[in-house]
């Protein structure tokens, strides 16, 4: 059994922003594999489904950022979930727009959700997806909440897609291998 989060803040102002685009893979994933992300529990809304022969829960803490690993623990905890088993798919400045990084474990990177992920873990070890969304040119908290636009849009829309299938391959082959196809990944193809 696997859990793959997306990272994000609940509410409208923060949609197809670039701090949420955790939240907009989930939702490729979820449509892609028909599994609602409709029920409300673990301090989050979640969905239950199949990828390939494995089951696998889907959750978007509702938290806000930066206590998200409060639910990443209930829902672990509920369903006997081993920290190599949940996937953890959230924004990292330090990375360009159209570059994915995927990583079994490591620090926080200066991440307020992942930082909070591991502190209600005990631990750094869990698979991540990072998604590039590039450095700031001013203010952080502006750039985070920003939304995404224009050129920007089109190539991230490609990386929602490699993140996506990289899910798949974490699950179905492993992270090795997913790691091996899309840690060189550019969107800008």
């Amino acid at each position: 059994m696997y859990l793959i989060v997306g990272l994000g803040n609940p509410g409208h102002e923060y949609k197809n922003s670039r701090h949420n685009v955790g939240f907009d893979v989930m939702d490729l994933i979820s449509s892609k594999y028909n599994i609602a992300i409709n029920r409300i529990k673990f301090k989050g809304t979640y969905g239950e489904g199949k990828i390939g022969d494995e089951k696998v829960i889907f959750l978007k803490p509702s938290t806000y950022m930066n206590l998200s690993g409060e639910s990443v623990r209930e829902a672990c905890n509920f369903y006997k979930i081993s920290n190599e088993n949940i996937i953890v798919i959230y924004d990292d400045i330090s990375l360009e727009v159209g570059r994915m990084r995927i990583r079994k474990s490591g620090s926080a990177g200066g991440h307020n959700g992942i930082k909070n992920i591991i502190l209600n873990l005990s631990s750094d070890i869990f698979p991540r997806i990072k998604i590039g969304v590039g450095g700031p040119k001013g203010n952080l908290v502006s750039h985070v909440l920003g939304k995404i636009s224009g050129e920007d849009k089109i190539i991230i829309d490609r990386v929602f897609n490699a993140a996506s299938e990289a899910v798949n391959i974490i699950i179905t082959e492993g992270i090795t291998e997913a790691m091996n196809k899309f840690n060189g990944f550019q969107g800008l193809d």
